[in-house]
């Protein structure tokens, strides 16, 4: 599965990260652990949603769907 997965910064509830990973559980603990260069001055995170696809080209056209300015009101009004 790959999944497209959003995070809000738990010491800055205004922080908010949309991912796209294969292994979720590991890429959450990456977040927290400040190896991604975006997030980590802003850890720790919290999971807020995630959507599993089957097929990975959906699942990036997804996530830069959710980064760009209609996908951001999406995901602010529904999963959020």
């Amino acid at each position: 599965m790959h999944y497209v997965y959003l995070i809000q910064s738990q010491s800055k509830p205004n922080e908010k990260y949309v991912g796209f990973t294969k292994d979720l559980k590991k890429r959450l603990r990456e977040h927290n652990e400040g190896k991604s260069h975006h997030t980590a001055k802003f850890k720790p995170w919290s999971l807020i949603t995630y959507i599993a696809f089957q097929d990975k080209l959906k699942a990036c056209q997804f996530e830069i769907y959710l980064k760009k300015h209609s996908g951001r009101a999406f995901a602010e009004k529904r999963l959020w």
